[in-house]
């Protein structure tokens, strides 16, 4: 059977959520389907599936490859397989139409599976046994692939830290900043990259007891002393700031670093 005649006998929800044979849809299908605002898909990611307690990689979600393309990459950079009952799970945080939708799809579905199981036990015990033969030859299958897929997923993380670890103060500017640019994006972009930028200046001003805020205003008092215009003067930044002495260039770099390997992002 080809995939147009697989496509034909879904159902639209189904195609929606890109429903596999194995009854399981994806992160990204599943958030596009509830409608959620894309920005924030990262950290609905982080939150529900990943950093969630109640949830086990490998049982509720397998960890699946970008399938993003580069405009979307950041927003969309990771995507996880859930199976029915977790979609379930999740869609159950939604409140609008399409939640409800969803919630009963699933809720059907695992009911299906469920009704799969009873009609095996009719079966006779030779073909049980083939059954269970075959259960088991595809389990290891699938968890080889997992856990190669898995493996490749931490090698990954590994040579990302690696290159955050042996950045060092030559090109620090541009360096820094496509670290937290990074981190932004795996915040959910938009106004998380004030807010890392913020962080990374606040843990300075701490770790090396300096005033930023200060030294930025007395640097500009100095150009206006000077006759340097205001434009000139309102583009200074807390970067300039941190150019101008050795210890911060080095403090600021040590910083950024922790923070990439805190928030698994790599230099490029």
């Amino acid at each position: 059977m080809n995939d147009l005649e697989t496509i034909k006998m879904q159902t639209p929800i189904e195609i929606a959520l890109g429903v596999d044979e194995n009854g399981m849809t994806t992160a990204r299908k599943l958030y596009e389907f509830l409608e959620m605002d894309k920005s924030h898909y990262s950290r609905w990611v982080k939150a529900n599936i990943v950093d969630n307690e109640f949830a086990t990689e490998n049982e509720d979600y397998f960890y699946s490859p970008s399938m993003a393309n580069e405009s979307s990459r950041g927003n969309f950079a990771d995507d996880y397989k859930l199976t029915a009952h977790f979609a379930k799970k999740l869609s159950m945080k939604g409140n609008g139409a399409k939640a409800e939708e969803a919630r009963d799809y699933f809720t059907t579905l695992e009911e299906r599976v469920k009704q799969k199981v009873i009609d095996l036990n009719q079966l006779s015990p030779e073909l049980q046994m083939f059954q269970k033969i075959f259960n088991s030859v595809a389990e290891q299958q699938l968890e080889q692939k997992r856990q190669a897929e898995q493996l490749n997923h931490v090698e990954q993380r590994v040579e990302s830290i690696r290159e955050v670890v042996a950045l060092d103060t030559t090109s620090w500017r541009d360096d820094t900043g496509n670290i937290l640019r990074k981190i932004s994006m795996e915040l959910g972009g938009g106004q998380a990259y004030s807010q890392v930028r913020a962080e990374s200046y606040e843990l300075l001003s701490k770790r090396m007891g300096v005033n930023l805020k200060q030294r930025l205003t007395n640097k500009r008092r100095r150009m206006a002393d000077e006759g340097i215009c205001k434009s000139a003067r309102d583009k200074l930044s807390y970067v300039d700031i941190i150019a101008e002495d050795k210890k911060l260039v080095e403090g600021y770099t040590a910083i950024v670093k922790e923070m990439a390997i805190r928030y698994g992002v790599g230099k490029e």
